[in-house]
Order: C-alpha cells, then sequence, then structure tokens
C-alpha cells in the first residue's frame, strides 16, 4: 500500500506541475482530464502526507526519549507520543479504507429513491428529512444534485423521491443506505407526547453506462399525460408527464417534474435504465453467495438498517452494531461519521 502511496504522490506532484504549465491550461480538454485524475488521488495523497508528518514527529519524540532531560518533560514527550501513535493508527485505518473499493463502480454517480413506509402522514416527514440529509451531505462534499421526480403528500412529507448524486467518492460514500430506515419520535401531531415508529425506504441504483446494459425501444410502452401540480396559470396545458413501462419487467417509472415532455422522458429513461440495471446486479449476485460476504448486509429494501431515535438523539446502524449520539449533526448532513464506519466494517469483512 505505502509503494502505491508513493506512486499517487510522484504523479501528483507531476499533475501539478502540467496543470500550471500554459500549454496545457490552453487545452481544456487536456486540462480538464488531468485535473479529473489530480481529483481522484487527491485524498490518498493529502492523506499520505499527513501519514508521513505523523510519523516523522513520532521518531522525534522517541529521540528525544532516549536522551536526558527533566522528568517533566519526559512525562510531557511520553504523552504526546500516545496521542500520535494513536493518530498513527487512525491514518492507517483511513488509508486502507481508501483501497477497499478500487473497483469499476467505485466512483459511479448514483440514483437515490427515497419513499414513505408505514406510519402514515410521519412516515412522509421522516422520507423528507431523509433526501435532506443527503443532499446536504452531497452538498458539503460538493457534489451535484438532481432531482429526477418528487410526489409530495398534503403534511408537507414526500411520498416518494427520486434524485441523482455525482460526483467523487458517491458511490463508495453512499452504496450502503439501500434498506429500511426507522424513525421513533414524537410527532408534531401527537398531543400526548407518545413516541411512533414510522420508516421510510431507501434504495441505491448506480447510474449506468452505456456498456451496462441495452435496452430494446420495442420493450417500452411510452404513455403521456397531463401532470398533476398546482391550478391557475402554472397549470399544465400539455401531455408533458412520461410514464414508461418496461414490459419484459413490468418496471415503471414516471416523470413530471418538467414542463417539457422530451425532458421528462429523458429523465424517466435515466431511472428506468438504473432500476433494470440494479434488477441485473442483483439476480448475478444471488448466484454468487460468497459475493454478499463484502457487502453490508444483503442491501434489501425489507432488511431494516438504521434506527433514528429522537428521544435518546441516537442513530444506530444494526447491521454493524454501531450508534452514535449525533442524530442532530447527521440529519444536518455531518455523514460521514455513518459512512466512515460502513466503509471500515466492509474493509473488515473483505479480509476474512
Amino acid at each position: 500500500m505505502l509503494k502505491k502511496l508513493e506512486k499517487f504522490e510522484t504523479r501528483y506532484k507531476e499533475l501539478e506541475e502540467l496543470l500550471a504549465s500554459f500549454e496545457v491550461l490552453s487545452d481544456r480538454e487536456a486540462a480538464n482530464k488531468l485535473a479529473k485524475e489530480l481529483s481522484q488521488i487527491k485524498e490518498h495523497v493529502v492523506l499520505f502526507r499527513e501519514y508521513k508528518r505523523i510519523l516523522k514527529e513520532a521518531a522525534e519524540l522517541e529521540a528525544v526519549l532516549k536522551g536526558k532531560h527533566e522528568q517533566d518533560f519526559l512525562d510531557l514527550a511520553k504523552k504526546e507520543l500516545q496521542e500520535l501513535k494513536a493518530r498513527e493508527v487512525d491514518m492507517e485505518e483511513k488509508l486502507k479504507a481508501l483501497f477497499v473499493e478500487e473497483d469499476k463502480e467505485a466512483d459511479r454517480d448514483i440514483i437515490l429513491e427515497i419513499r414513505q413506509g408505514s406510519g402514515g402522514d410521519e412516515a412522509g416527514l421522516f422520507a423528507a428529512d431523509l433526501y435532506r440529509m443527503y443532499s446536504k451531505y452531497a452538498s458539503s462534499k460538493g457534489w451535484s444534485v438532481e432531482t429526477m421526480s418528487l410526489a409530495s403528500n398534503e403534511s408537507g412529507g414526500i411520498k416518494e423521491v427520486s434524485f441523482s448524486v455525482k460526483g467523487k467518492d458517491v458511490y463508495r460514500r453512499l452504496k450502503f443506505e439501500s434498506g429500511v430506515h426507522r424513525v421513533q419520535r414524537v410527532p408534531a401531531t401527537e398531543s400526548q407526547g407518545r413516541i411512533h415508529t414510522s420508516t421510510a425506504t431507501v434504495a441505491v441504483l448506480v447510474e449506468p453506462e452505456d456498456v451496462d446494459l441495452t435496452i430494446d425501444p420495442s420493450d417500452l410502452r411510452i404513455d403521456t399525460y397531463r401532470s398533476s401540480g398546482p391550478g391557475g396559470q402554472h397549470m399544465q396545458k400539455t401531455d408533458s408527464a412520461v410514464r414508461i413501462t418496461h414490459m419484459p419487467t413490468g418496471v415503471v417509472v414516471a416523470c413530471q417534474d418538467e414542463r417539457s415532455q422530451l425532458k421528462n422522458k429523458l429523465k424517466a429513461m435515466r431511472v428506468l435504465r438504473a432500476k433494470l440495471l440494479d434488477a441485473k446486479k442483483e439476480a448475478e449476485s444471488k448466484k454468487l453467495s460468497q459475493e454478499r460476504k463484502s457487502q453490508i448486509g444483503s442491501g434489501d429494501r425489507s432488511e431494516k438498517i438504521r434506527t433514528y431515535n429522537f428521544p435518546d438523539r441516537r442513530i444506530t446502524d444494526h447491521r454493524i452494531n454501531f450508534t452514535t449520539h449525533a442524530l442532530e449533526a447527521v440529519l444536518e448532513g455531518e455523514f460521514d461519521v455513518l459512512s466512515d464506519a460502513l466503509i471500515k466494517a466492509a474493509a473488515d469483512i473483505s479480509k476474512e
């Protein structure tokens, strides 16, 4: 791993020099390509440099401890060395985690689907909370989010929403989110102060590339209809909403968010392709039971993966027995505490 990191650092320096040259800057296509490569290895290099700095400081303190100094000074040096050793171990784990997802899907973009589950209006409000959480997390990472379709309910919650997330490490960070998310809290409409339990389901779909699958146009039934929405001057007067049915599988997707029928069709096709690829991958993984060992749970939509307990300000991921009491921070988009734990658990499983 260290030899690979050294190569990354050397290449990173080369890329910095190239991107600073006039020749490359005058070629936008070449500059974008090099900038993308630099972005892909930047985290590796930043962590590696910090790791080397910690090793250097630890070595200097060890040398100090071998010399003759006052006891108070030695005690302080020992304490600092212990802290550095702990940071060294933590940094090693982070560096190992970076190599866990070195597969063809590590940097793939995704489509996230969130649906309200059991619990009525409260479930819809929880689905909206999850949508906001993932959106804020994406914003903090510099990822782009595009809403594909969204259906709200009368209480201001969400019946279901599909949205794409694009950026570096998107799949690595969010691949384990598929499943049932459960919330335990007192709804705003609960006058007796009783805690209710509601659920929402999340599906993580990899955005297909052209080589992933081919869809025969003759297998599709495309229906157009007038989209629902606010009345008055904003009322749709054309059949701009699109529903696409993949007849061999029965998969149905619909989109009505755009005023243009063409844009709705393009968005619906993206979601359909993602769903068909997901079904294809699921069928293949069932044939390879050993492959499931490298995942956190099955990712099945019916599997309860996490509980958000508001009275205790606690989030528990049941698959890895991980609990954090930073519930408010996580819901505000500080999601790394969970994704880091899941990535580490996946790395540990892969070593078995």
